[in-house]
């Protein structure tokens, strides 16, 4: 796909789709928006929130980064795009549910089994993807990575969301308005090759299936 696509892909969206949607922008553009989930997932090219669970305009508010992580709370005044637009969600748009979703064939996860080059076009990568490591540490004490490698990148991605599910809970909000029940929070691993779901039981500690 190239610019040229672009463009017409533009041109048949607002011949197509959007006639579809027309009403709905006009509300969400005059009484702004109001969705009740933040989902927070892989900017994966083969990972496209709106098409895996069927939403509308207006039902999600995304977050997506290399690998959907998050980082844990820091109370500082540096730049955190995540953090920012996690607080965004809940105390401006007061989201109702907050999903983290990891999916196969992870790039970030993969990384972590490999020695990414040592100068400065990986340096935010590679600090980025320490949020990772705890998952990897996990993992590895389980299964041997020579001999099965596949197995290792699953369970990493599967770890890794739970461990990122940890790092939300670091959040003050997050914990105030689980308390007062007012918010719900998920972790799910997305099956690139057949396009299910499973989502963590925080009571049996496994993946289930979502639907």
């Amino acid at each position: 796909m190239n610019i040229e696509d672009l463009k017409a892909g533009n041109k048949l969206f607002r011949n197509t789709k959007f006639k579809d949607y027309k009403n709905d922008f006009k509300t969400l553009v005059e009484k702004g928006q109001t969705p009740e989930i933040l989902f927070i997932g892989c900017s994966d090219s083969r990972v496209v929130p709106d098409m895996i669970i069927s939403s509308k305009p207006g039902d999600m508010f995304i977050i997506r980064n290399v690998g959907n992580f998050v980082p844990p709370y820091k109370d500082d005044n540096d730049f955190h795009g995540t953090t920012a637009a996690i607080e965004f969600a809940i105390s401006v748009l007061n989201v109702k549910h907050i999903i983290i979703c990891a999916h196969s064939n992870c790039g970030a996860c993969r990384s972590l089994y490999q020695n990414l080059e040592d100068n400065n076009s990986l340096v935010h990568m590679k600090k980025w993807l320490q949020l990772g490591m705890k998952a990897k540490e996990e993992v590895l004490k389980e299964f041997d990575f020579s001999t099965n490698k596949e197995r290792v990148y699953t369970e990493t991605e599967k770890r890794s969301v739970v461990h990122q599910l940890e790092n939300l809970l670091t959040f003050p909000e997050v914990k105030k308005r689980l308390k007062e029940n007012a918010l719900d929070v998920h972790a799910w691993h997305y099956k690139i090759e057949d396009g299910t779901i499973e989502c963590y039981n925080t009571q049996t500690k496994k993946f289930e299936d979502l639907c």
